[in-house]
């Protein structure tokens, strides 16, 4: 994917093994580098505010939640967008993830094309041409 941030990492942070290797295996063969966290608490001890990428997140995880991982991250001014994937696809569940931060929110099992798409258009710079017309 031409024109994305070289240092930048798609974080996935599910406590599903075989959809976080599923989701790896799809980032791996869109050449994207990715990490993968099987709780929100493994994620917080790796992540600062340094870190560029984003953040593919399941809101159902023991102990802390996916909502409760993104509030944390706005507490600690970690500012790496957010792309909710969950089977959970009530109302609340939608407007809560939107409302702490998240750009995009998807129903698990999630279009790959389509998460593809969201991370490239989430991760490249936006080029604008400098000389007026």
């Amino acid at each position: 994917m031409a024109n994305m941030p070289s240092a930048a990492v798609v974080y996935i942070v599910d406590d599903d093994d075989s959809v976080r290797r599923g989701l790896s295996r799809l980032m791996r063969s869109a050449g994207l580098p990715s990490e993968n966290f099987s709780s929100a608490e493994e994620f917080l001890a790796e992540v600062d505010e340094e870190r560029t990428g984003c953040l593919l997140l399941d809101i159902t995880l023991p102990r802390l939640t996916g909502h409760q991982l993104q509030a944390e991250l706005k507490k600690r001014k970690i500012d790496l967008p957010v792309i909710v994937i969950s089977a959970r696809d009530d109302g609340d569940t939608r407007r809560m993830a939107l409302e702490l931060g998240a750009r995009f929110f998807f129903r698990k099992p999630v279009d790959d094309q389509a998460l593809l798409d969201t991370i490239h258009w989430l991760l490249t710079p936006v080029r604008r041409d400098p000389s007026p017309n």
